[in-house]
C-alpha cells in the first residue's frame, strides 16, 4: 500500500490585529503576498500535495472530462442575430479552447441565414477568433467586444492573466487594420459614438472599483483622453452601455443600495451627460430609453420594485409617473423597450419571469396592460436572448431548466406564437427523461420556508440510501436560478441527488429574501443551509453520511461557516474562490472591493456590533478542534475579487486545528497559477477543472461508479475520449 505523504505545515508568524478592543492572533497572515518567494513555494507545496493525495483519481478524472466532452457539440454555433446589415453570430471548432465571433451579410431580411456548425458559410466575415487572440496565454477573457453603430469598426478589450485589467484594441473591421492600440489596464466594458470615432471607457482604481469615465478619439494619443467623470464615493462603481437604438451612452453609477444614470445624445459625444435622477440614498432604478419617453424601473416606494415612465429628457424623479406596481410575490428586474412591445423582466414565487406590455397609443404611458409569458415546468428560468433590433416583429427568450437544456425560442410579439430555433445538444446516447426535477421546502430555524431544487436520475426513490451534493450560495441578492449543465450529469449518473439551497441573501423570493441575509441578518443564510441539508436527509433523498456541500465565493464564505456551525452534517466540501477571511478583508479598505462591500456585510471598522457578528462567523477564525468533513479549496492566484490568501490561511488554520482523521478526510488546497475569479479560461480546460474538483467529491461520497445503464451512456468505455462538446459555443 502507497504510504500517505505528509501535508504540508505552513509556518507562523506573529501578527496582531486589534479592534474595539479585540486583539486578534492572525499566524498565516503572511500568506497575503503573492511576490514572496516563500508564498508561492507553499502554494507549490499544496499543489504538490493535492496532486499526491488525488492521484488515485486520475480515472475517475478522465471518465468525467470523457463524459462531458462526449455529451457536447464540439463543432457549434449560436442562433445568427440580425443587426443592421449583418446576421452575427459564434461559433466553436473541435479542438479549440474559444468561441469565434462572425457575420455575414443580410440578404433577406426575413429569413435567417442557414449555417453551418462544420464550416465557415460563403461571405463570412471572422471579427474575431478567440483562439487567435489568446495565442500563447494560459488564460484568455474579453471584457468588451464592442461593434460601432455603422458597423464598420470593432473594439476588443482582452485578458491575458486573469486578473481583470483588460488592454484595448480598435479595428477596422473592412480591411482588418489596427486604428488603436494605446490604451492599457482598462475596466469592463466599451462603447462607440454615433459615428463610431469616439468611444468611452472605464479606468479602476486601486481597488479595482470602476471609478473614472474616459473619452477617447480613436487613433489619438491616448495622454490626450478626457476624463469625463470620476467617482469620489468609493462605494460606487460605473458601467457604460448603449441604448438599443445606439441614439444614447448610458453612464450608470451604483452602490449596493443606490445608484444614479446619466445619459449623453451618442451623436454630439462632446457634450455633457445629463443625470435623469440625482442619486437618492437608499434608492435604485434603471432607464431603459423607449422612443420619446423614459422606462423606469424603482424601488422608491416599494422594496420589489415599481415601473414608471418619465419624459426623455426627464431630470428628477419628480417626473417619473407610476405605470405598474410589483404584485404579490413579484420582484420587478428590468425592462427592454422595443418598438411594438416593452419587456418585463422580474421574479414570480421564486422563479423567473417575463411579461409583455404591447405598446398602445391610447394610454398615457403608451403601454396596455402586462400578458405573462408562461411556461410548464414547475422550475425553470426564461430571459430576454440577444434582441439588438427595436423594430423587431418577435423577440428572442431563452429557457431552460435542469432537465431541459438551453433552448432558444422565437416568440412572435402578435400572436405569442413560439418557434424553438435552437435546443442545445446532448450527445452521447443521454436520454434527458433520465432525469427529474423538483422542488422541496426546508423550514428555517426561525420558521421561515426555505425552497430547496433538487435535480436526480429517474426512478431512484427516496431511502435514504444515495449520495448527495447541496449547492448554495446566498448573497448580493444573487439567485441560483436552474440552469442545465451537461457536466453535472456525470454526478447524476452516479446516483447523486442535486439540490440547491435557495437560502436568505439570495433573490429567489424578493427583496425582503436579500435583506433578510444581509448585514446584521447574515448568519440566516448559514442556518437555512443547514436546514436545507437535514431536511434532504429527513426526505429520504441522502444518506446522513454521503452528503457534500459546494460552493464558490461569497458562497464559498458559506461552506466555510455551515462546515463550522455543522461538521456532522457532511462528509464532504468544496469551495470555490472561497471568501473565508472576511472580517480581516472588510477590516481593510484598502484591499480591493472592500468599501463597496460595507453596504452588504456592514462596516467593522466602525461599528462594534458589525465587528461582533461577522468575527462570529467569518470560517477563517471560527474553526475548532473538532471533527470535519474532507475539505477541498480551490482558488486562483490572480482573482482580484478574493485573494488566493483567504483559502491558503484558512486550509492552513483548518489542519493545524482539526481533530479528525486527515488521510481519511484530507484537507486540500489547489492554486490555479494562470487564472482569476472565474477559474481556468477556455472551455477543454475548465472542463478538466470540473473533473478533478468532483473526481475528490465523488470519491469522498463513495459515488465512483456509473447506475446501470438505462438509455443514457449505452456502452461507453469510462476512459474513451468519444467526440463531443459546446452547450453553446463555449461550452458547459
Amino acid at each position: 500500500m502507497t504510504p500517505i505523504p505528509s501535508p504540508p505545515i505552513a509556518a507562523t508568524r506573529e501578527h496582531i490585529r486589534e479592534h474595539h478592543g479585540d486583539r486578534v492572533t492572525d499566524p498565516y497572515e503572511w500568506l497575503r503576498d503573492g511576490e514572496d518567494p516563500a508564498v508561492r513555494a507553499y502554494l507549490d507545496d499544496e499543489n504538490a500535495y493535492a496532486d499526491s493525495r488525488t492521484a488515485h483519481l486520475k480515472p475517475l478524472r478522465d471518465s468525467i472530462f470523457g463524459e462531458i466532452k462526449q455529451r457536447v457539440l464540439e463543432t457549434d454555433l449560436s442562433v445568427p442575430v440580425r443587426s443592421g446589415p449583418w446576421w452575427y453570430y459564434s461559433r466553436t471548432v473541435e479542438g479549440q479552447q474559444y468561441a469565434i465571433h462572425a457575420r455575414v451579410p443580410v440578404t433577406d431580411p426575413a429569413s435567417r441565414p442557414v449555417v453551418a456548425a462544420d464550416a465557415a458559410p460563403e461571405g463570412e466575415q471572422v471579427i474575431v477568433d478567440g483562439n487567435a487572440e489568446a495565442g500563447d496565454s494560459e488564460f484568455f477573457s474579453i471584457g468588451a467586444l464592442a461593434v460601432s453603430p455603422d458597423h464598420t469598426r470593432l473594439a476588443l478589450a482582452t485578458d491575458v492573466t486573469g486578473d481583470e485589467r483588460f488592454d484595448l484594441v480598435v479595428r477596422d473591421l473592412e480591411s482588418g487594420e489596427t486604428l488603436d492600440d494605446g490604451i492599457k489596464g482598462i475596466g469592463y466594458g466599451v462603447e462607440f459614438s454615433y459615428d463610431g470615432r469616439t468611444l468611452f471607457y472605464t479606468r479602476l482604481d486601486d481597488a479595482w472599483r470602476p471609478h473614472q469615465l474616459w473619452r477617447h478619439v480613436v487613433g489619438a494619443d491616448p495622454s490626450d483622453d478626457v476624463l469625463v467623470h470620476e467617482e469620489a464615493d468609493e462605494r460606487f462603481w460605473m458601467g457604460i452601455g448603449t441604448s438599443r437604438d445606439d441614439r444614447w451612452i448610458i453612464h450608470a453609477l451604483g452602490s449596493k443600495t443606490t445608484s444614479e444614470v446619466r445619459l449623453l445624445d451618442a451623436t454630439t459625444p462632446t457634450q455633457d451627460f445629463r443625470v435623469v435622477a440625482p442619486r437618492r440614498d437608499g434608492v435604485e432604478y434603471d432607464v431603459e430609453p423607449a422612443g420619446d419617453r423614459l422606462l423606469i424601473v424603482h424601488n422608491t416606494d416599494n422594496p420589489d420594485s415599481d415601473l414608471a415612465w418619465a419624459p426623455l429628457g426627464a431630470t428628477s424623479h419628480e417626473e417619473w409617473v407610476p405605470l405598474l406596481a410589483a404584485g404579490e410575490g413579484e420582484r420587478f428586474l428590468g425592462i427592454d423597450a422595443f418598438d411594438d412591445v416593452a419587456v418585463l423582466s422580474l421574479r414570480r414565487e421564486g422563479l423567473t419571469a417575463l411579461s409583455l406590455l404591447a405598446a398602445d397609443p391610447t394610454h398615457e404611458s403608451g403601454y396596455a396592460a402586462p400578458v405573462p409569458v408562461s411556461f410548464d415546468e414547475p422550475i425553470y428560468s426564461v430571459g430576454l436572448g440577444d434582441n439588438p433590433e427595436r423594430a423587431q416583429s418577435s423577440l428572442q427568450v431563452v429557457y431552460e431548466s435542469f432537465v431541459t437544456p438551453r433552448t432558444v425560442l422565437d416568440l412572435d410579439i402578435a400572436t405569442g406564437e413560439r418557434t424553438i430555433l435552437k435546443q442545445q445538444p446532448v450527445l452521447g446516447g443521454v436520454d434527458l427523461n433520465d432525469y427529474v426535477q423538483r422542488r422541496e421546502w426546508a423550514t428555517a430555524s426561525d420558521g421561515t420556508q426555505v425552497p430547496i431544487s433538487i435535480v436526480h436520475r429517474s426512478g431512484l426513490e427516496p431511502d435514504g440510501s444515495h449520495p448527495g451534493l447541496l449547492t448554495a450560495y446566498g448573497a448580493y441578492e444573487h439567485s441560483s436560478d436552474p440552469y442545465f449543465s451537461v457536466a453535472r450529469l456525470s454526478l447524476l449518473d452516479r446516483g447523486v441527488i442535486h439540490a440547491t439551497a435557495h437560502v436568505r441573501g439570495g433573490g429567489e423570493m424578493g427583496r425582503h429574501w436579500y435583506d433578510n441575509g444581509k448585514l446584521l441578518a447574515k448568519p440566516h443564510t448559514f442556518s437555512d443551509t443547514v436546514a436545507c441539508a437535514d431536511r434532504l436527509v429527513q426526505l429520504g433523498w441522502v444518506a446522513p453520511d454521503r452528503l457534500g456541500l459546494e460552493g464558490g465565493s461569497a458562497g464559498g464564505l458559506l461552506v466555510g461557516a455551515v462546515v463550522n456551525l455543522a461538521p456532522d452534517r457532511f462528509r464532504v466540501a468544496h469551495a470555490s474562490v472561497p471568501f473565508v477571511d472576511a472580517l480581516t478583508t472588510i477590516l481593510r479598505p484598502d484591499l480591493p472591493l472592500t468599501v463597496g462591500e460595507w453596504e452588504e456585510w456592514g462596516n467593522p471598522l466602525e461599528d462594534p456590533e458589525v465587528y461582533a457578528v461577522m468575527k462570529g462567523y467569518t470560517p477563517y477564525e471560527n474553526v475548532a478542534a473538532q471533527g470535519y468533513p474532507a475539505i477541498l479549496a480551490t482558488t486562483s492566484l490572480n482573482d482580484t475579487r478574493v485573494f488566493f490568501t483567504e483559502a491558503a490561511k484558512w486550509v492552513a488554520r483548518l489542519r493545524a486545528t482539526v481533530t479528525n482523521d486527515q488521510a481519511s478526510r484530507p484537507i486540500l488546497l489547489r492554486t490555479e497559477m494562470s487564472a482569476g475569479h472565474g477559474g481556468r479560461s477556455g472551455r477543454y480546460a475548465a472542463w478538466e477543472q470540473i473533473a478533478w474538483e468532483w473526481a475528490f467529491v465523488l470519491d469522498q461520497l463513495g459515488a465512483t461508479s456509473r447506475l446501470p445503464t438505462r438509455s443514457g451512456l449505452r456502452g461507453v468505455d469510462d476512459h474513451e475520449r468519444a467526440r463531443g462538446a459546446a452547450e453553446e459555443p463555449s461550452g458547459d
